[in-house]
C-alpha cells in the first residue's frame, strides 16, 4: 500500500505553506496542483516545491479549470505513479491536519474504502451555508438509497485509487464544486464502500474562499438531477444491494 496527498491550489499562496509545514511530520510524497494560480502563488508554489523537493511534487495546470479538474488531475497523476490510495486535502488551511493519522489508519485497514470526512464546525458556519450542505446531503443520500455517506461536500477524504481508475475509464465528472459530490455518489453506485471520520473544519486561514455562491449553487443543483435520473436507473441494483 502507497499512498501520497493530493492538494488542489488556487490562489491560496498565504495559508499554503502552512498547509505543507503541517503534512511533513506523516512523512508521505504529496502532489501539488496549481490550477491556473496567479503570479504570486504560483511563486509561492514553485518556492516550496524547491524547498521540499524530496517529497513535493508541484504539478502546475496551464488555466484554472476548477476544483474538480485540478483534484482529476491530481488523482490521474498518482495513480500514473502508481500510488494505491490517495489522501486529497484543500490548500486553504480549514482542514484539521493532525487528523490524517485517522485516515491513514482508517485506509491501511481498509484499504479497498472510501474514507471520508464528517464535518464539525466551529461557531463561525453561517445558517445559509450550514442548510445548504444538509439540503446537499439529502439528495445524496436519495441518489444512493443509502446514509453511507453522512457528507458528501468535505474535501478531506482518501480514495482507493483502483476504484477512482476504474470510474475514470468510464465517467467524466464534474469539474467545478460538484466534483467532491459526485465522484462521493459514483464511486458509492461501484459498490465502494465508505467510512466516514469525523474530523474539525474552520474557516480558511486566508480568509480566501472560491465557492461561488449562486452559480455554483445552480451546478450543484443540476449535478443533483443528473445523479438523480443516474440512480433511477440503477434502481434495482441498488434495492438488490440494500436487500443483501
Amino acid at each position: 500500500m502507497s499512498t501520497c496527498i493530493v492538494i488542489p491550489v488556487y490562489n491560496h499562496h498565504e495559508a499554503i505553506a502552512y498547509v505543507v509545514d503541517a503534512i511533513r511530520q506523516f512523512n508521505l510524497p504529496c502532489l501539488l496542483i496549481n490550477d491556473g494560480s496567479s503570479e504570486e502563488c504560483t511563486a509561492e508554489l514553485r518556492r516550496l516545491a524547491e524547498q521540499e523537493k524530496t517529497w513535493l511534487i508541484l504539478h502546475e495546470r496551464e488555466q484554472n479549470g476548477g476544483k474538480g479538474a485540478a483534484v482529476i488531475s491530481g488523482l490521474q497523476l498518482a495513480i500514473d505513479k502508481g500510488f494505491s490510495h490517495a489522501i486529497q486535502i484543500d490548500a486553504d488551511g480549514q482542514h484539521n491536519l493532525a487528523d490524517m493519522g485517522l485516515f491513514l489508519s482508517a485506509s491501511a485497514a481498509n484499504p479497498e474504502k472510501l474514507i471520508l470526512g464528517m464535518p464539525r464546525y466551529d461557531g463561525g458556519i453561517s445558517k445559509k451555508r450550514l442548510y445548504g450542505r444538509q439540503f446537499t446531503n439529502l439528495w445524496i443520500w436519495i441518489n444512493t438509497l443509502s446514509f453511507d455517506i453522512t457528507d458528501g461536500m468535505c474535501g478531506f477524504r482518501c480514495y482507493p485509487l483502483a476504484a477512482v481508475d476504474k470510474l475514470f475509464q468510464s465517467t467524466t465528472l464534474g469539474q467545478r464544486m460538484d466534483f467532491d459530490i459526485e465522484i462521493a455518489v459514483r464511486l458509492h453506485w461501484q459498490g465502494v464502500k465508505v467510512i466516514n471520520i469525523e474530523t474539525d473544519v474552520r474557516y480558511p486561514l486566508d480568509g480566501v474562499s472560491h465557492f461561488r455562491m449562486l452559480e455554483d449553487n445552480v451546478l450543484i443543483s443540476k449535478k443533483h438531477a443528473q445523479l438523480f435520473f443516474g440512480m433511477l436507473w440503477r434502481l434495482p441494483m441498488l434495492l438488490l444491494r440494500r436487500l443483501r
